[in-house]
Parts: C-alpha cells; structure tokens; sequence
C-alpha cells in the first residue's frame, strides 16, 4: 500500500472505527509508515484507532511516535491504557516516558504496576539524561555459563519471547556479572552437551551506565555490534543498547550538531524544536545570536568606514570587499565542520598531537584553495572590471590570505572550545563567518594600504 492509499485509508477508518480494519493494516504495514499516516490526524481521532490495538500491539505502535505525540496521546488516555502501556513497552522507551510525566502523574501510576515493573521503570529512569544508562533497555536475555547448550536453548524459548535481541546472548555469573558472550548461532550449532563457559567469548566489549551516551553509540559503531551490554559501576549487567538505538543516538547528536552550528541552541544547550518551542523562547534565543552577530557587523563596519579616504582614491576596492570577506568565512565553516564531524565520531580528540595532525593537514589543502581562488578572482577582476595590475595585487593576495586563514582559523576554533569547556558545536556556522568579515577587512585594507598607499601620499 502506498503512502496515499494509506492515508485515505487511515482517515476513512478514523471515521467508522472499524477494529478489524485496522488491526489488518497495523499487521501488514510497518510502525514508522503507519505513525506517519496517524501523525496527518488530530489525537481526537488518532486515539480510537490505537486504542482498539490489543495492548501489547498498541505499546509496540505508541513507541514509534515523537515525544511530543507520545506526550498527547498519554493526555488523552484512561488510566487503564496508560498502565498497560507501561506494561508492555519496550523498558527504555518507558523510562524515557515516565520521566516526562509530571510528578503527580507518576504517583497515581506506580501503584497500578507490578514491583518488578515497579523497580524496573524507577532504576532505568534513574539514570540522568544523556548518559548512557538513559538509553539502556532491560529486555534482554541471559544465560549462565554453567549452562549446557540444550538447557541455554531451552531456557531463551521460556524468556525470550519481548527481548529486544536473541542474536547475542549475555553469559552472567550468580552476582549477575558480565562474564562473556554467545551468538545464538554459535549456540545452535554446538553440541547440545557442552557448557555456555566452553564456547562464550571473554572479555566483551561493554559500556558503563554512567558514560555519555554518545561513547556506546562509538562503540557500536566501531567494533559492529548488534547489542552492547550496559554495566554498572560494579560491574553488574544492567541491560543493552541495541544497534537501533545507537542510530537514534546519531539522528539526534546530528540534529543537535545542526542547531549549535546553525546559532539555534539556548545558553543552556537546549535545541530549538520549530513545533514545540514557545514563540517567546525562539525570539530570545534567536535574537541572542543575532545581537552577538550584530556587535561583529558594527565593529567591522566602522573600520571600513574609517577607509573612507583610500576608497575615494581607488573606488573600485569596495566591489571586492564582500567576495573577499565571505571566502574567508566560508572556508572557515568547511573547515570547523569537518573537524566538529571527526570530533564527534571520536576520530579526533584535545590533545597537541591530533591539533598538529590537523594543521599539518588543512595547511596544504588550505594554502592550494588560496591560491586557486586567488587566482579565479584576479581574472574575473580583470575581464569583468579592467582594473590595473596594482588592484589585482591587493585583490589577489587578500583573497589568498583570507582563504587559507580561514581554513586554519576553523580547524582550530573547535579545539579552542574543547579547551575552554564549551561545546564546539555551538561555534556557529554565523559566528565563524563573522569573525572572519572582521578579519578579512584587516587583512584587505592592509594589503591595500602596502600596495596603494602611495595614492595618499600623493593626494595629501
């Protein structure tokens, strides 16, 4: 079913509530695509249709929504179908939820769930945001490494059945301490009489509930793994993160990189949300950033001003000023955006010995792109304007200078913000471009004062 008969279809099922029809839908069609169909509905009728699902289809469904459509549809729930959602969704995403809930919502839904549910919500959502705990699931299974393979398989067909992953099982000891690993490849064709212990892998790759959640996703990536086993500060296996959830790691560090970068992020680093963040917030976020970018502008255009007696002799160097100045900024937003994307996948961390390994790279490369622009723009100057051969010098080497300045000034500013404790994401793409229009100015009129200020001399 397409995209368009589906949402007619969703629509036309909002109107008759037809329980059967849209059970034969959510069985054929995948979550993300039938959410989206949803999303095009108001909650008022978006929540009949998932509220005749069985409760253990409607979890698995309510988990695919955004937070802020999760947040609606638990408004305008009865408290039954809130705790039999709490039942059945999957124990990171319900962690997630219950610490959105308001704190007398929560006290009216702990006592409807059983203690082991009880317990499991609270110590997941313990974990404080953006750790590696927070985007940890419980579902997981288990086996011991006394185990024979015929009882390991007997016992994942007992507990397996709302695990997240039984492609990789975790070996625990009595204490619940990771010991190794098994693939349950390698489990179903072992002989049904030797030990978990004889064919586990020691030694696995794990990650600390209280690390920056960013490390696991790191992890997942670089050693391939489909689940990565979360341990606490005693080593006792707390639960997983999957292979799915370090990609939602990655979309959201990737958006967050896009709003630092772009000036749209709060001083306490919360991202702007174009749906859900009050017009009043956006204006004095927004207009922080611009009033910063402002002060630059000023600054930079004072100092042109006060070249009024070189512009009068030589007109024609204001035409150059703008292409001039946005290169530099321009190579500079290149630069810091390669070397934020390597910081953020661990390639590259504060240390002199990765800031040499940067400069050593980004000067050639930096150096060539002067020259080649430097040279574009003394020929365009030339054919397009018929300016003297002492304009092209002063346009030719301020392009240079301001190209390949550029690129090492935005290779080397995140490094500085990782210096003083900052994000260097939140150097953003404006403030680099702004920084270099000062420095461009600069560099321009000095070159132009080298190669021009006879012209002065002589006016005077």
């Amino acid at each position: 079913m397409n995209r368009e008969d589906l949402l007619f279809s969703i629509r036309t099922l909002s109107l008759s509530l037809d329980a059967a029809g849209f059970a034969s839908i959510a069985a054929t069609t995948h979550p993300s695509d039938l959410v989206d169909a949803l999303d095009a509905l108001s909650v008022d009728r978006s929540l009949p249709l998932l509220m005749t699902l069985a409760p253990p289809a409607r979890a698995d469904l309510f988990a695919h929504f955004a937070e802020l459509r999760q947040d609606q549809l638990l408004a305008a729930m009865p408290r039954e179908a809130v705790v039999q959602l709490f039942e059945h969704m999957p124990s990171d995403d319900r962690a997630d939820l219950f610490n959105r809930l308001g704190d007398d919502a929560k006290q009216n839904l702990l006592p409807a769930l059983t203690k082991v549910e009880r317990d499991d919500i609270l110590k997941m959502a313990s974990y404080p945001e953006g750790t590696v705990g927070s985007a940890t699931t419980s579902d997981y299974v288990w086996v011991s490494p006394e185990m024979t393979v015929a009882q390991a398989l007997s016992h994942i067909r007992a507990t397996a059945l709302h695990s997240e992953t039984v492609n990789i099982l975790f070996v625990l000891d009595h204490t619940l301490r990771l010991r190794g690993t098994v693939a349950l490849r390698d489990l179903v064709l072992a002989n049904e009489n030797r030990t978990v212990a004889s064919i586990m892998h020691e030694q696995p790759i794990a990650a600390k509930a209280h690390w920056p959640r960013l490390q696991a996703a790191e992890l997942i990536r670089r050693y391939d793994l489909l689940a990565l086993p979360v341990t606490n500060g005693g080593d006792r296996m707390i639960g997983i993160v999957t292979v799915d959830d370090a990609m939602d790691i990655d979309k959201e560090q990737d958006a967050s990189q896009l709003a630092r970068f772009g000036g749209t992020v709060s001083a306490h680093g919360n991202d702007l949300d174009v749906r859900s963040t009050p017009l009043k917030q956006m204006f004095r976020v927004r207009v922080f950033w611009l009033a910063i970018l402002t002060c630059f502008g000023i600054v930079t255009s004072t100092f042109v001003a006060a070249q009024e007696e070189l512009l009068s002799q030589v007109i024609v160097l204001a035409a150059f000023i703008a292409p001039i100045v946005d290169m530099g900024g321009n190579t500079g937003s290149q630069s810091a955006t390669l070397v934020i994307r390597s910081m953020a996948l661990g390639e590259l961390k504060l240390s002199w010995r990765d800031v040499a390994f940067v400069i050593k790279r980004e000067l050639p490369v930096a150096a060539a792109l002067g020259i080649s622009i430097a040279v574009l723009e003394a020929v365009l100057a030339y054919f397009s304007k018929g300016v003297g051969m002492d304009v092209l010098l002063v346009v030719g080497s301020s392009m240079l200078v301001c190209t390949a300045l550029g690129g090492i000034i935005g290779a080397l500013l995140p490094f500085a913000a990782r210096r003083i404790g900052a994000d260097p994401a939140t150097l953003s793409a404006p403030m680099i471009t702004s920084v270099m229009d000062l420095v461009g100015v600069f560099i321009y009129f000095g070159f132009a004062y080298a190669f021009l200020g006879d012209l002065l001399v002589a006016a005077a």
